[in-house]
């Protein structure tokens, strides 16, 4: 209930930004004098609606490949230069639209990719239709040589993010499109072990065994949808990477400001690399999706990594 209140202030805090700009706009406005008012109304007027334009059609369907390495610690040497691509939170269903996110797939397999990961929300779920929909795109999803696997994120139980039965079907059309999904469980390949934990808002988040029983003489990497799992108390003597997703960068970013909305506790995990400063480090996908089609300086992303030995 907890996380359902928290998730109603973040809507809310939404809600009050768009009515704190707008009562600025109204102020500036009204000091003006008739000519300035008249000049300065058409300037706010084009730069407002080009912006509207940009925020709303363009940097939403622009998709950034974001390229760099990642060392693992104990790598199997024949797995050094393969590549590793992340894709997170497609968000299948009424929001995104579903040429972009076919055309976004068939993009990143011309990438040729030797293992794909998807860290969660594969749906934004409105019912059967939704499943319907993901079954659809399924068939285009993106598949690695050596491996395809992934985890659920918070939109993959359902409205209410904790509907058992939906995150069954979605993990059933997931993997009937030939990705192993990994609900608190670990797969060894290659060399390769990858640790996925349901996820951390939902009711099956059930880490300690997977964690637990780790071989930290091989090579491991984490997946993760939400990056405030890194907070917990669950990992033990883990070190190496966690990959994550769920914050989609903020969205909407002002230059030299912070994200004004994220769905976070740490509000320090919005995009990129982070050293948690205990042999562990996280990565933080902005999502190729999203929630409303509205993005500034924060492009949807694909990660595309050098496997390297730490």
């Amino acid at each position: 209930m907890k996380k359902l209140v928290d998730l109603k202030k973040y809507y809310q805090k939404a809600y009050v930004i768009r009515v704190v700009a707008l009562y600025l706009q109204t102020q500036i406005l009204t000091k003006m004098n008739r000519r300035n008012f008249l000049k300065g109304s058409a300037a706010l007027a084009g730069t407002g609606l080009l912006t509207s334009l940009y925020t709303w059609q363009i940097e939403p369907h622009w998709v950034e490949f974001v390229k760099r390495d990642l060392p693992i610690k104990n790598l199997p040497k024949h797995l050094v230069g393969k590549r590793l691509v992340q894709l997170s939170d497609i968000h299948v269903g009424p929001f995104v639209n579903d040429f972009f996110l076919q055309d976004s797939m068939h993009l990143t397999s011309m990438l040729n990719p030797d293992f794909v990961v998807y860290t969660g929300d594969f749906v934004h779920y409105e019912g059967s239709t939704t499943e319907k929909q993901l079954a659809k795109i399924g068939k285009s999803f993106v598949k690695g040589k050596l491996g395809t696997f992934g985890v659920l994120g918070n939109h993959d139980y359902g409205d209410t993010f904790s509907e058992a039965r939906v995150a069954e079907n979605i993990t059933d059309i997931v993997e009937n499109s030939g990705v192993t999904v990994l609900r608190n469980q670990n797969i060894e390949i290659e060399g390769l072990n990858i640790i996925g934990l349901d996820d951390f808002w939902s009711t099956n988040f059930h880490p300690n065994k997977p964690l637990s029983s780790y071989d930290p003489e091989m090579g491991n990497l984490v997946l993760s949808h939400n990056p405030d799992s890194c907070d917990a108390g669950i990992w033990g003597n883990y070190k190496g990477w966690i990959l994550s997703g769920h914050t989609h960068g903020g969205q909407i970013r002002p230059p030299l400001l912070n994200a004004p909305i994220l769905p976070l506790d740490n509000k320090r995990y919005v995009a990129g690399e982070f050293d948690l400063f205990d042999g562990r480090k996280l990565y933080v996908n902005r999502a190729l999706g999203h929630q409303e089609q509205l993005r500034f300086n924060s492009r949807p992303e694909i990660t595309v990594f050098n496997l390297t030995r730490a």
